[in-house]
């Protein structure tokens, strides 16, 4: 299955509508612009004057936060409570966060969604990707969301294809699951809950069910 149940516990996540209404579980972040578009932008939390935030007003940041000197925020995007934003991060908008979330040094990330107490601490890329409750990816880990051959994605899970209609994909990493440094996930690559890939793996889609 490809529901978001399948993937993410949303009990916690003050975000979850962003899931509403869908059948397949990227589907989700086609709703980001439109949720963003009528955010109530705030930012809290301790933000180190040498950080950049483009289009401030666009930007919300929330109580306990930290965002490091060298930071790089785009707007519109939410970054969530007790988060961090550290030096040489790289957000480029489109961005929503839960809370408890770590962005790190040399990490870019734009069209994503994080939940609560999900890590990118170092040198990776997000993009149109997200990351379950507690997923941990380790240094050097990479999200590619862009063919090659510039088709549309197919999505391939538990012997079944999908066609996202979608010309960029990056990964949906399940609550728990754990990527091993320099990995790569190929464009459209599914992960369910509580996954364990070693270092250096490489995924064309995705391994059967756990």
């Amino acid at each position: 299955m490809t529901k978001t149940a399948d993937f993410f516990d949303l009990k916690e996540f003050k975000h979850a509508v962003l899931f509403e209404g869908i059948e397949h579980v990227w589907e989700s972040l086609a709703h980001i612009k439109a949720y963003l578009a009528s955010y109530n932008f705030c930012i809290h939390g301790q933000v180190d004057p040498r950080s950049y935030l483009v289009y401030p007003e666009l930007i919300s940041i929330g109580k306990g936060t930290v965002v490091e000197a060298g930071a790089y925020i785009q707007g519109p995007c939410i970054i969530g409570e007790n988060c961090q934003v550290r030096h040489g991060a790289y957000i480029r908008g489109g961005v929503i966060t839960g809370d408890g979330v770590v962005i790190g040094h040399t990490t870019e990330a734009k069209n994503a969604i994080f939940l609560n107490g999900a890590h990118a601490a170092h040198f990776s890329y997000i993009g149109d990707s997200i990351l379950g409750n507690k997923v941990n990816l380790g240094a050097g880990v990479k999200c590619a969301n862009f063919r090659l051959d510039q088709r549309k994605i197919h999505v391939h899970f538990e012997g079944k294809k999908y066609s996202t209609e979608l010309r960029k994909l990056g990964a949906i990493l399940g609550d728990g699951s754990q990527i091993g440094c320099n990995s790569v996930t190929n464009p459209g690559t599914l992960l369910k809950k509580s996954t364990f890939l070693q270092p250096g793996s490489f995924i064309r889609f995705q391994q059967q069910s756990v």
